[in-house]
């Protein structure tokens, strides 16, 4: 697809159409990784990792103040099975 560098503020950019970013599953405001390489400009998603951020969602959770444990008192069928 041919396009053309255009000026935007004090840098330049192109405008990426609408197919393009759908096929690599991103949209506006996504983050990406820009890099020159081999003379080429690269645009690669930035993808998150499974699980990203649970540890630290964990740790905000628990020092809540109003964390419901009520259902810590109720057994379900696998508790049954496990040899504690």
């Amino acid at each position: 697809m041919r396009t053309a560098i255009r000026k935007m503020g004090n840098s330049s950019g192109v405008i990426i159409p609408k197919a393009i970013l759908a096929e690599l599953k991103v949209a506006a405001g996504d983050a990406v990784d820009m890099r020159a390489e081999n003379g080429k400009v690269l645009i690669e998603p930035i993808r998150k990792t499974l699980r990203e951020g649970w540890a630290e969602d964990a740790k905000r959770i628990a020092a809540e103040e109003a964390v419901d444990t009520e259902w810590l008192e109720f057994p379900n069928d696998a508790d049954e099975a496990l040899a504690w």
